[in-house]
């Protein structure tokens, strides 16, 4: 029995169901185990900090490296800002490109409103995330030209009313579509959304002058949400991914809601699949009328109504839309789109330079909400290793350990399907172990309901659940330092926690500012089963903040809702935030402004705030060219903060960056450099 759905209100974006029905310690209470909770900062529970990290424990295992106080730093803080501007340090300029909609493939269509759904399939995608750009030479990620490569981009998701002439004069939110009636969609209007999504890979070259410029190649393309994909790895061919489209299970259609990405040592670029349990529904009931789903559609969040955006509604009911409806129609999987979601939260590889490259699904990593995946640096001989986070309130951070060595010459996208994948456990003493979620091993047997490893896999949070993983609170990005191998995630916040889960890791209740962990593994081995860890920052107020040194926060540095990471060559750690757009500028947030992008020095601790974006985005995606000299970073969601009432009256809060010349804002890449030429951050 399937019960319909009928579109009576907007998805809202930022809801996060609850999906973890386990009893597994969460981060904070961990150390609450030995340490009762005393007084919010500044006071008792500041100095338990403090003596718990007086000497922090990582460098208790390997020595710290000589730095002069502040010396990565070489710029000065610039203030919090609420202008609709990117802001940037005295000496530094920054330029735009590659907006949502410029022309990067095929028929290089202009950018306009009324641009089609195929036209949007050449342009550059919208709400720009994560990004890497590949020196044109193709031969590493990190070495070779810095004035010409492809830059390559994720799209996250969509913002419906700036993108169709048909919303203009209708009171819509940031998530509402306009609808045909109350419970259709334009086709051409949904193909113009799927075709948003995805990832842009762009050719590009340095000017004369200085700037970048779109080269046309036939290399340029859009990987989208309708793009071919192979399913590889242990999930390839199993009864979880047989669908309608795939009846053998080893293919699918698309990617969606890609966040941050990662970049393997042979060159290919890796698209990882947050939300995407959004985007479907499952209208399955019992005998009772109640919802009916399996677990690998329940815990994950899939929707018993209504979607994101609707697509299954689109009004042509052609194949491509109706998958997103995965409840049960057919006699078998062969027949409907039950298992079309399983086919989606996974970490997907796409060459940049071979155009007749068909991504793949790589399932060997785990199925989750994957906020990106960061690896460390590969050495020859040795396995791969690298992390990814389940960006959601309680759920869990990974780690895939290759089951073969990596070897320059040979190394490949296979190394990525076969190998172990582990879960963190987060010790009250400061150390910490990762679980084997390896079918037989650790209890998940076909007597506690785990069948294959497949089924492991596909269920990766449910095996995370059984084996007593930490939960933690949203882990997002990842970044590994080059030098020392310490491994840093960014917890961007947690709003649920409970006055009784706190204490000196998570030392607030209702979490609402997020916090910076590290840890490095035993003896500095990737490879290894056990780890330590610490605090590096705690986000926040001045009054409520802990950086690595024991001071608060100040004015050159407050920041809250961490979330994009990157450490450069030199290890600067780029800090990224993404307060959302329902508290931004408003109550306690109104002190940070508009979203920043803030440096940290790894040794000392310092931070300061270098840059600021404008009006309802979020900074994202961060990376250089190899001589570090320019930098590339994304504005997502600009002027999203406008609410309903204004939009449909046409004003908006936000022209960025194309200036009183434009109708409503768009994401875009922007250029930074430094005016002498030097080193970005230096």
């Amino acid at each position: 029995m399937t019960k319909n759905i009928n579109r009576s209100r907007p998805f809202e974006p930022n809801y996060e169901p609850d999906c973890n029905p386990s009893h597994n310690p969460s981060f904070s209470s961990i150390i609450g185990k030995r340490m009762q909770r005393r007084q919010v900062l500044k006071g008792s529970v500041a100095l338990a900090i403090t003596s718990m990290f007086a000497s922090p424990i990582l460098s208790a295992v390997r020595p710290r490296m000589a730095s002069a106080q502040n010396s990565l730093l070489g710029f000065k803080a610039i203030p919090v800002s609420e202008a609709d501007t990117i802001v940037v340090p005295e000496g530094y300029r920054a330029e735009v490109i590659l907006p949502w909609g410029e022309p990067i493939a095929g028929d290089y269509p202009d950018y306009r409103l009324e641009n089609t759904g195929a036209e949007q399939g050449m342009q550059v995608g919208m709400h720009h995330d994560g990004m890497h750009f590949f020196p044109i030479e193709g031969n590493s990620p990190y070495e070779g030209s810095s004035d010409e490569g492809f830059l390559v981009m994720n799209h996250e998701y969509i913002e419906p009313r700036y993108m169709h002439t048909s919303a203009r004069g209708k009171a819509l939110g940031v998530a509402e579509v306009p609808m045909i009636g109350e419970n259709r969609r334009d086709s051409d209007e949904v193909l113009k959304e799927m075709n948003a999504h995805g990832v842009s890979i762009v050719h590009i070259r340095k000017q004369r002058n200085g700037s970048w410029a779109v080269v046309r190649d036939s290399r340029n393309r859009r990987v989208t949400g309708l793009t071919p994909m192979e399913i590889s790895g242990p999930v390839r061919g199993t009864d979880f991914v047989k669908t309608r489209y795939s009846p053998d299970g080893t293919a699918t259609r698309g990617t969606l809601n890609n966040c941050a990405h990662g970049v393997t040592p042979w060159n290919t670029y890796l698209a990882a699949e947050e939300n995407w349990h959004g985007y479907f529904r499952n209208g399955d009931v019992d005998s009772q009328g109640n919802p009916n789903l399996p677990r690998e559609h329940s815990r994950y969040g899939v929707s018993t109504n209504e979607t994101r955006y609707g697509w299954e509604l689109a009004d042509n009911g052609n194949d491509e839309y109706i998958r997103f409806d995965a409840s049960t129609k057919g006699n078998n999987p062969s027949q409907d789109y039950r298992n079309e979601p399983n086919t989606f939260g996974w970490v997907v590889e796409i060459d940049p330079f071979n155009p007749n490259h068909t991504p793949q699904k790589r399932t060997a990593l785990g199925r989750f909400r994957h906020e990106g995946i960061v690896f460390h640096p590969a050495v020859e001989g040795q396995p791969i290793v690298c992390y990814s986070g389940d960006d959601a309130r309680f759920e869990y951070i990974y780690k895939y350990v290759s089951a073969q060595p990596y070897f320059a010459r040979t190394a490949g996208g296979h190394l990525l399907d076969n190998g172990t994948l582990y879960v963190a456990k987060f010790n009250e003493d400061g150390t910490g172990e990762w679980v084997a979620l390896v079918f037989g091993q650790n209890g998940l047997t076909p007597q506690n309901g785990f069948n294959s490893q497949a089924d492991v896999l596909v269920n990766t949070r449910s095996a995370a659940d059984f084996v007593g993983a930490t939960k933690m609170d949203r882990p997002e990005w990842g970044a590994v330092d080059p030098q020392t191998g310490d491994v840093y995630f960014t917890l961007t916040n947690n709003t649920r926690r409970e006055a009784d889960q706190t204490d000196a890791v998570n030392p607030r209740e209702n979490n609402r500012w997020g916090q910076i962990v590290r840890w490095q593994e035993v003896g500095n081995n990737p490879t290894a089963k056990d780890f330590r860890w610490e605090m590096f920052v705690l986000a926040g107020p001045q009054d409520d903040s802990e950086t690595l040194n024991g001071q608060s926060l100040t004015a050159e540095n407050k920041f809250c809702n961490p979330d994009g990471l990157w450490i450069d060559a030199d290890r600067r750690i780029w800090i990224q935030t993404d307060m959302s757009e329902s508290v931004m500028n408003t109550g306690d947030f109104a002190q940070f402004g508009n979203n920043m992008m803030l440096a940290a020095d790894p040794e000392t601790g310092a931070i300061r705030r270098f840059l600021t974006g404008p009006v309802g985005q979020e900074i994202t995606g961060v990376i250089t060219t190899p001589d570090q000299r320019t930098m590339f970073i994304n504005v997502q969601h600009p002027g999203a903060t406008l609410d309903k009432e204004d939009f449909a009256r046409g004003e908006t809060n936000s022209r960025w960056p194309d200036g009183s010349a434009s109708i409503y804002p768009r994401s875009a890449t922007v250029v930074i450099t430094k005016e002498d030429g030097g080193i970005i951050g230096s």
